[in-house]
């Protein structure tokens, strides 16, 4: 299929990309990107008065006459919404396929059985509560910066979230489950641990701008992370929970020192991450 596009010689890129959602509604204007060759990372600009063809997507060209200043192509990016979106519904339902002991997981003698052991009901729902809140805050909290996120992004996420939701889920919802060494006494301060974590993170993010959604909620999260992994007393929770800490160290330090560039009253002593140390 192709599309022929008359371009002003004023038109920007974003004319552009609205000529071709009007053609395309089903691709969003703020989700494309223009370049003449889909495999080259940076958009080309084109000459004055050239009409050039370029790919829009498998088995769609589109021709335009280019004007001035004017860079063309159009690639389809996913939007943060649906990248978290997905990443995000994969544990919960992973998790809950484990809890209920569907078949083909633990064997024939134990589908569709319940586990004895009140920390392991309790696991399920704070997974669960988690997930649940994490899917509510992407469409009804969260404030993106951007408009599209890097495909790549999906595989590498879901890749962490749902793999690491199989691993824990498979041990803490094992017939062999071992609870936690101190009994109720652990489990009842891992859930208050959990629970503030939660709070304060929600807190935080309902009162951030447009971007920073991420950053000043990490240390509440890490925290609601730590009081699971005691509740469980789960070795994938840990290593879950510690390689989480690691990526998110990353990302509060990058926006850390990008603060300080930006703003000139930001207290440079502040701590990304972790007050005082980190």
């Amino acid at each position: 299929m192709a599309l022929a596009v008359a371009v002003e010689p004023q038109a920007t890129v974003a004319d552009i990309k609205n000529l071709f959602s009007k053609s395309h509604p089903q691709w969003y204007p703020a989700r494309q990107s223009l370049r003449l060759d889909p495999s080259v990372s940076m958009c080309v600009q084109v000459c004055p008065g050239v009409s050039r063809s370029f790919q829009v997507s498998p088995g769609v060209s589109m021709c335009a006459q280019v004007c001035p200043c004017v860079s063309m192509c159009v690639q389809t990016v996913p939007s943060p919404v649906q990248v978290f979106l997905t990443e995000y519904a994969g544990p919960l339902l992973i998790y809950l396929l484990f809890y209920f002991r569907v078949p083909f997981l633990y064997g024939p003698r134990y589908d569709f059985t319940a586990s004895r052991h009140r920390v392991v009901h309790l696991a399920c729902c704070c997974h669960s509560f988690h997930y649940v809140k994490r899917l509510l805050e992407t469409l009804f909290v969260h404030r993106f910066s951007h408009g599209t996120m890097p495909l790549r992004n999906i595989f590498k996420n879901c890749t962490y979230y749902w793999g690491f939701a199989a691993w824990m889920a498979y041990y803490i919802n094992h017939p062999l489950y071992t609870p936690p060494a101190y009994g109720d006494e652990q489990v009842k301060l891992a859930l208050a641990v959990f629970l503030v974590g939660s709070w304060i993170g929600f807190t935080i993010m309902t009162q951030c701008l447009p971007g920073d959604t991420r950053t000043p909620r990490l240390s509440p999260q890490v925290g609601s992370w730590i009081g699971f992994t005691i509740m469980t007393q789960c070795l994938p929770v840990a290593l879950f929970s510690l390689v989480g800490f690691v990526q998110m160290a990353i990302w509060a330090q990058g926006k850390h020192r990008s603060y300080l560039r930006e703003f000139r009253d930001y207290p440079p002593l502040r701590s990304p991450i972790v007050p005082f140390l980190l």
